[in-house]
This record gives C-alpha cells, sequence and structure tokens, in this order.
C-alpha cells in the first residue's frame, strides 16, 4: 500500500550506550545508573498517517520479530498521548530495521519516534511539549533519552538527563550477532559494585581518539552477564578489535557490539570484512555526532 501523501516521517536512531554503570537496586525495583548515550549506525522509519484510530503495520527486515497488538509500545505511546492531540489517530508504519531485544533500544526509539510524529501529525513540535519527558518514562527507561536521540549523561533509572556537546565526527560500525539477550535474564545474573563512585559528565571531547581513550576509564557493566547468556558475544568484540576498532564494546544488555574507527574508510573496510566472515550477522556502518538531532533534515519531514 502507497504512503499517503500527508505522511509524517520519523527516523528512530539505535541508541548506543557508550558505557554503563549499575550503581545500586533500588526499593522500586529499577537500578540507579549512569551511562553515555549517542545515536547513530542505523535506524527504523516509521511512517504516520492521520487515521480514525491508531493502527500499526510493521514491515523490514525484522518486522517478523514484532507483533502488531495493543501492547506494542507504539500503540502504547500513542494512547498515552492521545488525550493532548485534537485529532486522535493516527496509521503508524514501521520499517524494522533494528534487530530486536540487541541492546540499542529499538522499541524505546521507536516508541519515541513515534511521540515526535504524532506531535508533528497534530500541528506540534515535540521540543514545546510540557511533562513529555515525564511521559515518555512511563513508557520505558530508555524513551526519554530517545525522544532527541542526541548525546546525552544518563542518570536514575534512565530519567534523569543531561544534554552534552556534539561529539566530534565519530564513525562506527555496529554488530549483532543473530540472538536475543533477555535484559531481565541479565540483570538477574549482575553482580551489583558496592561503593560505587558516581562520575560527572565528561569535558567535550576533540576526537574520535580522545573519545575512545575516554571510554578506556569505563565499563559496561551488563556485558559480563550478558557473555554468560550469549558467549558469541564475545567473538564479535574480537572481531572487532581484529579489523582495528579504537575501542569496541557491548552495548546496553546485549547483544549488539559497537567499534570506534578513525576514519570511515577504516568503518567501511570493518564492516565489509566482518559482514564477509559471518554473513548470518548483522553489521551496519555510521557515525554519530551527539547532536541533539542527528537526522534533522528529515525530522517531521512530509513525504
Amino acid at each position: 500500500m502507497a504512503i499517503r501523501p500527508d505522511a509524517v516521517r520519523v527516523f528512530a536512531p539505535a541508541k548506543i550506550n557508550l558505557f554503563l554503570h549499575v550503581t545500586r537496586k533500588r526499593p522500586d525495583g529499577y537500578h540507579d545508573l549512569q551511562s553515555l548515550v549517542a545515536f547513530g549506525g542505523a535506524s527504523d522509519l516509521i511512517f504516520v498517517e492521520p487515521n480514525d484510530t491508531f493502527l500499526l503495520t510493521i514491515d523490514g527486515p525484522f518486522g517478523a520479530g514484532l507483533a502488531a497488538e495493543p501492547d506494542n509500545l507504539i500503540l502504547r505511546a500513542a494512547r498515552a498521548l492521545a488525550d493532548r492531540l485534537p485529532e486522535k489517530g493516527a496509521h503508524f508504519r514501521l520499517t524494522k530495521n533494528l534487530p530486536v531485544a540487541s541492546g540499542i533500544g529499538g522499541g524505546s526509539a521507536d516508541a519515541a519516534a513515534a511521540l515526535r510524529g504524532l506531535l508533528a501529525l497534530n500541528g506540534k513540535d515535540f521540543r514545546d511539549e510540557p511533562g513529555l519527558e515525564e511521559l515518555a518514562a512511563t513508557l520505558g527507561s530508555d524513551v526519554p533519552v530517545c525522544l532527541a536521540s542526541g548525546a546525552a549523561w544518563m542518570e536514575g533509572r534512565g530519567e534523569i538527563l543531561t544534554a552534552l556537546p556534539p561529539f566530534p565526527p565519530t564513525h562506527i560500525v555496529l554488530v549483532n550477532p543473530g540472538v536475543s539477550v533477555s535484559t531481565a535474564e541479565v540483570f538477574r545474573r549482575l553482580v551489583i559494585r558496592e561503593g560505587e563512585v558516581a562520575l560527572s559528565p565528561p569535558p567535550e571531547f576533540a576526537s574520535a581518539s580522545e573519545l575512545a581513550a575516554y571510554l578506556q576509564t569505563t565499563r559496561n557493566d551488563l556485558e559480563a552477564p550478558a557473555l554468560d547468556v550469549a558467549p558469541v558475544i564475545n567473538s564479535v568484540l574480537d572481531a572487532l578489535r581484529r579489523e582495528g576498532a579504537l575501542f569496541a564494546r557491548m552495548s546496553g544488555s546485549g547483544a549488539t557490539c559497537f567499534g570506534i574507527f578513525e576514519s570511515g574508510r577504516k568503518a567501511e573496510d570493518a564492516w565489509k570484512s566482518i559482514e564477509h566472515a559471518e554473513p548470518k550477522w548483522w553489521v551496519r556502518p555510521g557515525e554519530f555526532r551527539g547532536t541533539s538531532a542527528p537526522f534533522p533534515d528529515t525530522f517531521f519531514k512530509r513525504r
């Protein structure tokens, strides 16, 4: 079915945890964390069309891994926002390019993009919508940071956010070995570090190599328990390092890993080499700059 000419097009870029420290388990069952977050490398795509009711259709390489049922996070986000809108229906057409349950916030990014797109369809800018971050936090810990999809310092359970200066041009390769990792199972296996000293937001980075050096002083506390669940993650990290990554780490609760490269050419060479060696893996090159809108020319752009 053709996309309507009045549809709003919104990108949902991958969320990458450059580091992730888990400091304690809270009385409410969540965990306090600190994380440096960037976006880029790959993206889901959503078209939002006027409709009498809320409707979701899904296609794309990973569309079969999702169901367009009422509990889908996109439709939950739409219903949560509906009381603010003059027109309360929309048809969301999701092209699922990001692996499901892969540690790069695909579902959260989709929900945030749905919020942005639904507001735009009703003539509103998400940046001007009061209380939107609080609403997003009720949908999931990663949804607030995905609203702006830019470089951020994340604390609390994910709802305490500090915008950061733009990163320097940074070339990356994302790799997923084709396995889904349960976030709940990873947290179940997590051994929390007692007496963790909280970090402060980092200074502005002058280069990708400076960013990589900073990341060497940090951790992803979920990487060790994720390796227990999916040992193949180690093979992914080894592949990125063999290809000359300045730095490689798992994102979120896995199993997607990222490598930082010193140039676009080296990232492209690594992408082609890993894809050739492991044709069943999902491998994507890209870059992030840490701006508050990594796709400024396509946010809310009508087809």
